[in-house]
């Protein structure tokens, strides 16, 4: 069996995310259905980072096995040949057999567009944020930075709908960078965020949050306590899914001992 590591990209507006469920369309279930197609057996392709409902991915990582002898190069031209062209396989390698995309991943980066213009071009609907209104910039930027660090994440995150799974899980999480970025040459923002992982809705539930205090509504004081809260129900509302993107992922070096070590489920 060879395994094949795959850097994709997504404009996820028109499907039910990343997991496959039955009877809509996903990306995963797109990507298992052309490459079995491609392979002549049953694949499944394995995504680093399960992606909700209209969010999009500039570097999402996943991964498949498969007996097929075809190139790397060549799977890459045959699922880009198959594919819808909302769904493109940015880079497609052979990698070693122990290789997964989600469980050895060291960090994820995300990017979450807050469009600031006074109407909305139609080439960035379901694709931003529009939010034209008056916004509290500084105070934003202030807040963003005290998510950085070691924190439980409890408030800004959903539950998994398993009591025992959400018990059992660990809340914490290191968020090592966390900003607020604005665009040189557009009337645009973006909340930009790195960290080792996330839990569900935590991206979406810490801009939600950004956007109240920027309203006014709340202050980068205001952080912290909502931190120690541990209380789903204190959160900003998450933001709409449309304007969050999945940016890129990072991995060991291929040299590290890490890399080869066999694949680990971790808790949380």
């Amino acid at each position: 069996m060879r395994t094949i590591k795959l850097t994709i990209a997504y404009d996820g507006a028109a499907f039910h995310g990343w997991q496959v469920q039955p009877g809509v369309a996903t990306i995963q279930g797109t990507l298992n259905e052309v490459a079995s197609q491609i392979a002549q057996e049953k694949i499944v392709v394995h995504g680093a980072s399960r992606t909700d409902a209209g969010v999009h991915a500039l570097g999402q990582v996943a991964h498949f096995r498969t007996r097929s002898t075809h190139p790397a190069a060549e799977m890459q031209r045959a699922l880009n040949a198959l594919l819808p062209p909302t769904i493109r396989i940015i880079e497609a390698e052979e990698v070693g057999p122990d290789f997964h995309a989600r469980w050895q991943a060291r960090g994820k980066t995300y990017r979450y567009r807050i469009y600031r213009g006074g109407v909305l071009p139609p080439f960035e609907y379901r694709r931003a944020l529009h939010y034209p209104w008056p916004l509290d910039e500084p105070a934003m930027e202030a807040a963003a930075r005290e998510f950085e660090g070691e924190h439980d994440f409890t408030t800004f995150s959903a539950s998994s709908g398993d009591d025992e799974d959400n018990s059992d899980r660990s809340m914490a999480r290191v968020i090592c960078s966390s900003q607020i970025s604005h665009s040189p040459d557009r009337p645009e923002i973006a909340y930009v965020v790195r960290g080792r992982s996330f839990l569900r809705y935590m991206v979406r539930k810490m801009v939600g949050t950004l956007l109240d205090v920027g309203k006014g509504r709340l202050s980068a004081a205001d952080i912290r306590p909502l931190l120690e809260a541990r209380d789903r129900a204190r959160s900003g509302p998450a933001a709409p899914s449309e304007g969050l993107y999945l940016v890129s992922l990072n991995y060991p070096d291929p040299e590290d001992s890490l890399a080869s070590a066999p694949p680990r489920k971790p808790r949380g």
